[in-house]
């Protein structure tokens, strides 16, 4: 077995351990824990997947993270991959989940926010370029570039509180 997830049912109450190999083949739900980073002036960090990144390569994103593990929290997976993808102990607050079916398969996100303080140190194998960005720069690179669906939809959430930021979601 590769990569071990907790399979989510559409209220992200846990059902099952599966692969997530296998998760996103039969698309089941499963749990992936993100943070959204910003500086100290407010900025917002953006990165490019590599190329070699199993998922959306060479995409875009605003949110640094990946799949929970067996038993993890949200907050204790984004304080994980936070520090795995970009070498940092930044603090993480959780903010909202919702649940995404844009991808390659349906997931729950959560989003938390981490003001980072320190040098980051990415991942080649899982982050090519990084840059810091204004609002007004990031909302002209989202509708140029090609960015990660779910990156898209928590910035648009984060971006505009409101009752679709938080909680279970209908399905479409």
């Amino acid at each position: 077995m590769g990569e071990l997830v907790e399979r989510v049912d559409d209220l992200d109450r846990v059902v099952g351990v599966v692969d997530r190999g296998e998760a996103v083949r039969r698309g089941w739900l499963h749990r992936i824990a993100t943070t959204i980073c910003r500086d100290e002036a407010g900025r917002f960090l953006v990165s490019r997947r590599s190329d070699a990144h199993s998922r959306f390569p060479g995409h875009y994103d605003v949110l640094v993270g990946g799949a929970t593990d067996v038993g993890e929290s949200y907050e204790e997976a984004a304080a994980r991959e936070l520090a795995e993808e970009l070498g940092v102990g930044a603090p993480v607050r959780f903010l909202f989940t919702f649940m995404c079916r844009r991808g390659i398969s349906p997931i729950w996100v959560g989003v938390h926010e981490a003001v980072v303080t320190e040098p980051l140190s990415p991942d080649p194998s899982e982050i090519a370029w990084w840059s810091w960005m204004t609002e007004t720069e990031l909302a002209k690179a989202i509708d140029r570039w090609p960015f990660v669906p779910a990156g898209q939809e928590a910035l648009r959430r984060y971006r505009y509180p409101g009752p679709h930021a938080a909680g279970p979601q209908p399905p479409p």
